[in-house]
């Protein structure tokens, strides 16, 4: 982003880029507690800015200190579940436009299958480019989604994922293709555009386009 404030923290709308996303988990049915997952340089910052919006004292929130990488953030955020715990929703704290009610039909779906992935067909033709910069391979578009987040999962079947990886030293850049390993069944489920992860400039003024009309 290029900014000296940490995305989640960033305007959007006049309020911190995350409350946004929590908002939009407050709204769901079968979310029932949230654990942010943030660097121990800004606890303090994401502390501050969840006591800032009255709504939120409707969501239990616990505030977890995460890791180097994604996948070490995510590992202390399971660490902090409850024993009782059946379903897990991992999500992106920049995507403040997730639907509630995509949330909450994942929640069911893992619930039944155990592993659920929110995505959208790509749009444009993929190209697979060696190291050199020379194209490799074509891949056929009908077959090629762009994952999003939520990922939800059962919690058993998320935890022993992420124990194998830890022990085989293994790392990934979402967490389905660490529960793809264990040779279980991940279901994908449509998402939307407007589920977007703000990572750019651009993005950020996009967001604030979609907030103002509203959708």
């Amino acid at each position: 982003m290029g900014t000296a404030i940490p995305k989640p923290f960033l305007p959007l709308g006049g309020r911190p880029l995350i409350l946004h996303t929590l908002n939009r988990f407050l709204q769901t049915k079968t979310v029932r507690k949230v654990i942010l997952v943030a660097s121990a340089t800004e606890m303090a910052r994401c502390r501050e800015a969840v006591q800032s919006d009255p709504g939120l004292k409707e969501m239990e929130c616990l505030f977890q200190t995460g890791g180097p990488r994604r996948q070490d953030s995510v590992y202390q955020g399971l660490a902090r579940l409850d024993s009782d715990c059946e379903v897990v929703v991992i999500h992106d704290g920049v995507r403040p436009f997730v639907s509630p009610g995509i949330v909450d039909l994942c929640v069911e779906l893992a619930s039944e299958k155990g592993a659920v992935v929110v995505g959208v067909p790509v749009r444009d033709t993929i190209k697979i480019v060696s190291t050199d910069g020379r194209i490799r391979e074509t891949p056929p578009r009908g077959s090629l989604w762009e994952a999003q987040t939520p990922q939800v999962f059962r919690t058993e079947i998320i935890r022993e994922a992420y124990r194998q990886a830890q022990q085989e030293g293994i790392e990934a850049t979402d967490d389905s293709m660490l529960v793809e390993r264990l040779g279980q069944e991940v279901i994908l489920v449509e998402g939307e555009r407007s589920n977007l992860k703000i990572t750019t400039p651009e993005d950020l003024l996009w967001a604030e386009i979609l907030l103002r009309e509203g959708k």
